[in-house]
């Protein structure tokens, strides 16, 4: 009986977070369980989950929004060996697609390092400067400006382009950009497109544009305020906002192996920033 009850409430919370991995669905359970003095560790849970199908699967990638080859500046990296203690010292942006049946839009993201959370966002129905630019603007109007701000992002033209640097120096917020193009340098921003498309639906086909935004508002509301976030001492983005200090993490670093002749460039770590 106790298996069908946590079943039960695996599912309930399902209905809200379609595709949030078990560790956190546990999480999420873990204060009802208590109440209800059931014991169900993180194996059982997920063998649980498992047999009634309730495990997630990844869907393949989509189109390129990121085209670094043109002819503006493309700005150094600053944030290398960059520490943060608070919010508001460090956003990090990354354009992403969603589809709909008129054809793709695309997700304009800016997110704050330290905490994870989103602080602006714009959908927008094709890959100019706008939908990024808009982005940029919300989070400035909504977080206002701290000194010595940093704004990280790939090379895309987006990014690039005179009228978001420009906006960005009369906002004096420094530049900081990938350099080689390698994605690596901004993992914070890929993994927030992967977390609201694989546990948020946004992955799913919309019928328009109207659909796909309001799917867009309910994601990032409950990411920001319902998802507990290993990097951030597995509390909600929203909560480790407030926070100031070092956050502990809850995830491993993956070490790889450079292979010789292979013409990939060495990395010493992943990290997994779920």
């Amino acid at each position: 009986m106790q298996e069908v009850f946590v079943l039960k409430l695996a599912k309930q919370l399902r209905s809200e977070h379609k595709k949030m991995g078990a560790e956190k669905l546990l999480l999420l359970l873990s204060d009802t369980l208590e109440e209800h003095r059931i014991k169900c560790g993180r194996d059982k849970f997920y063998n649980l989950l498992g047999v009634h199908g309730l495990l997630v699967k990844h869907r393949k990638r989509g189109p390129k929004t990121t085209n670094s080859n043109h002819f503006y500046r493309k700005f150094p990296n600053l944030i290398r060996d960059l520490k943060l203690s608070n919010a508001g010292k460090l956003w990090v942006s990354d354009i992403t697609y969603i589809r709909t049946e008129m054809g793709f839009v695309y997700l304009s993201l800016i997110t704050d390092a330290y905490s994870k959370k989103i602080v602006g966002w714009c959908l927008w129905p094709d890959l100019t400067s706008e939908g990024a630019l808009n982005a940029l603007k919300m989070a400035i109007s909504i977080e206002g400006i701290k000194q010595g701000l940093i704004h990280h992002s790939d090379r895309g033209i987006q990014y690039c382009c005179n009228d978001y640097a420009n906006y960005l120096k009369g906002s004096e917020i420094d530049i900081s950009m990938t350099e080689k193009g390698d994605p690596y340098e901004n993992a914070i921003a890929e993994r927030i497109n992967g977390i609201l498309k694989h546990e948020y639906d946004l992955a799913d086909t919309f019928t328009d544009y109207h659909t796909a935004l309001e799917a867009v508002k309910t994601a990032i509301n409950k990411y920001n305020n319902q998802r507990p976030h290993r990097s951030v001492d597995m509390m909600f983005p929203s909560q480790a906002h407030q926070m100031t200090g070092s956050l502990k993490k809850h995830w491993k670093k993956r070490q790889f192996t450079k292979k010789q002749n292979s013409g990939i460039p060495e990395k010493g770590v992943m990290e997994n920033q779920e």
